[in-house]
């Protein structure tokens, strides 16, 4: 990902506000305001995901995102997670999107934590709510590139409180893996369909959505379009 194409994507989206910065209202000790790591604009997506352990436990997410700059390996995003976008939603995990080209540097052992996001785009499970249809189409461009790192801390949303170990999470990818329950559930909140997304991004992007099987184990090493062969795109029919 390379930094001036962030910084470009960020500035056009951060003209309107997309998800609202979260300003601090920490006071240094002398009574003036401390800008910190929130205090910067974020951006909003939602996606489902599903606990790689298991795939048939997922969840609806919301990701708060936000750009951390000048590493040695390019930028990085870094993702609060959430159960829902009101105020008091559980916040339940935690996610970074690196490049596909820092990916390529780690070890098996450590590829094994990280979750590709090209049939999240292409089969239209993500969405960008607050952005117009031309910035989430720029935002998904870039994603669709990106390697995922998440965890869910607050494994069951449905308790109390965070219990339990936290749940390294996988993608969608490939069709009939989803809960359609939760599919339509997502799409009615935000009144969007998931397959007339999948059909728009398939014909502006010019590429079949990946078929990859789900992990068989947890040292299952992600891929981003084929179960085999060459991990390569498969152009639109």
């Amino acid at each position: 990902m390379d930094r001036r194409e962030l910084f470009g994507f960020l500035g056009a989206v951060s003209a309107a506000p997309v998800c609202g910065a979260v300003a601090s209202a920490a006071h240094d000790e002398k009574g003036g305001k401390h800008e910190g790591p929130m205090s910067a604009p974020h951006f909003h997506f939602c996606g489902i995901h599903m606990a790689k352990k298991n795939p048939k436990l997922q969840f609806i997410t919301q990701h708060y995102c936000a750009a951390h700059t000048g590493g040695s390996e390019g930028d990085v995003f870094q993702c609060t997670l959430f159960d829902g976008t009101g105020k008091n939603a559980k916040l339940i995990g935690v996610e970074y999107l690196i490049s596909d080209a820092a990916y390529r540097k780690l070890s098996d052992d450590e590829k094994k934590y990280w979750h590709a996001h090209t049939y999240e785009v292409l089969g239209g499970g993500l969405i960008a709510p607050a952005m117009s249809e031309k910035e989430e189409t720029d935002f998904m461009k870039v994603v669709m590139t990106l390697w995922g790192k998440a965890w869910h801390t607050w494994p069951d949303p449905a308790t109390p409180i965070p219990t339990g170990e936290p749940l390294l999470i996988w993608s969608l990818m490939g069709p009939g893996q989803v809960n359609p329950e939760l599919e339509a559930k997502r799409d009615k909140e935000f009144k969007v369909s998931t397959m007339e997304l999948s059909a728009k991004r398939v014909q502006t992007f010019g590429l079949q959505p990946p078929n990859v099987s789900v992990p068989k184990d947890m040292k299952t090493i992600g891929r981003m379009w084929t179960d085999t062969g060459d991990d390569k795109p498969t152009p639109k029919k």
